[in-house]
């Protein structure tokens, strides 16, 4: 009897495994074939499965495999009879074409699931103490690409100024723009911002200061989230209170 094929298509979440869902460990751990991201810890991935692993994500400005050699990749595999993960970081339906390799797999018949993921949208926030909402500071959020600021000119004409929380994804390189285009349409220079570039790893680094100073400050090439509003300033009683905290523990000897 043919052995049928099935391909997973799985949320890394921001980077640190630890933070993969149990589902997603699992479908990992059973998989005879991980096509993964670029920005998946390759290492961290051989540890936890025995399965054959290949990168075929890409990295801003570096060539990669393309995203129909990508479908193709999956349906064949799968057809072969193998279980397949698609790894992909953050949350697959994310800024992350998941859709179009789910729609792929649809068309050519092959048998898959979706499993979410934390999107770094939300998870690099919080893992620097940010809450993207917070009571009387922000009650909405509005995500966007950086990768191509222009596509954000027609989002930001409809946001009143100051009035929630933007997290840009894929903007680092495209700073200046992001703020030009905040500016432009009344946004106060004064404005919050941070930047928490490898969020999960143990590299994090988080830099916080005004909307005009955003693209001034020497970056690193790691990959980073962009956080513009006044939740940014929550982050200092946040981070307060769990350095507090640690202190406690230490203190008890837990």
């Amino acid at each position: 009897m043919t052995r049928v094929g099935f391909v997973s298509i799985v949320g890394a979440g921001p980077g640190d495994p630890d933070l993969w869902t149990v589902r997603a460990a699992r479908r990992i751990a059973e998989a005879d074939i991980v096509y993964y991201d670029a920005l998946i810890d390759g290492l961290a991935l051989t540890q936890r499965t025995t399965a054959r692993c290949f990168r075929v994500g890409k990295r801003a400005g570096e060539k990669g495999v393309c995203q129909d050699t990508v479908n193709q990749l999956l349906v064949r595999t799968a057809r072969r009879g193998k279980q397949v993960v698609r790894l992909k970081g953050g949350d697959p339906f994310m800024f992350g074409r998941g859709a179009e390799e789910a729609i792929s797999l649809v068309a050519a018949g092959v048998p898959f699931e979706v499993i979410p993921g934390v999107s770094s949208a939300l998870a690099a926030p919080a893992l620097a103490g940010i809450p993207v909402t917070h009571r009387g500071t922000a009650s909405g959020v509005l995500i966007v690409s950086g990768h191509h600021p222009s596509v954000m000119e027609s989002i930001l004409d409809g946001v009143r100024p100051n009035r929630l929380t933007v997290i840009v994804l894929m903007g680092m390189h495209h700073r200046l723009e992001v703020v030009e285009l905040l500016l432009a349409r009344g946004w106060k220079a004064t404005t919050l911002t941070a930047i928490i570039a490898a969020a999960g790893c143990e590299e994090q680094v988080v830099w916080t200061g005004p909307l005009e100073k955003l693209a001034t400050i020497e970056t690193s090439e790691l990959p980073g989230v962009i956080v513009i509003g006044d939740v940014v300033g929550v982050r200092d009683m946040v981070t307060a209170v769990a350095v507090e905290t640690e202190h406690m523990e230490i203190q008890h000897g837990r």
